[in-house]
């Protein structure tokens, strides 16, 4: 059983659009993940432009790899290091604490998480 950063279970991010690196709906992470594909966010329009001028275009479908492409209200699990990439910028998108794997305390710290958070 995967924990989140409550110490409790994880809980699913999101089934619409599919998500997570196993794309089983949770930021599980696993030793093939070296993304680590577990912060559950909610988009936001200022952080899918700071996402595509930082050379990861998550607004625009790509079909033939399975991607609908993200539009702000989406959530999607992001991997650690993007996520504090744009919180040390300033355009941290809002966190689903129950969602987001416990291993993202190794980057973030959870008052930084906590500040962000959203239901």
């Amino acid at each position: 059983m995967a924990l989140n950063i409550l110490g409790e279970e994880l809980e699913p991010c999101s089934g619409d659009p599919l998500t997570g690196f196993y794309r089983d709906g949770c930021c599980n992470t696993g030793a093939d993940d070296v993304g680590l594909h577990v912060v559950c966010a909610q988009m936001t329009d200022e952080f899918l432009r700071f996402s595509k001028m930082s050379g990861n275009d998550l607004s625009t479908a790509q079909p033939d790899g399975g991607f609908p492409g993200l539009v702000a209200g989406d959530r999607w699990c992001l991997c650690a290091s993007r996520w504090k990439e744009a919180f040390d910028a300033g355009v941290a998108p809002p966190v689903v604490l129950a969602a987001t794997h416990a291993s993202v305390l190794e980057w973030v710290e959870l008052g930084e998480l906590r500040q962000h958070a959203t239901s």
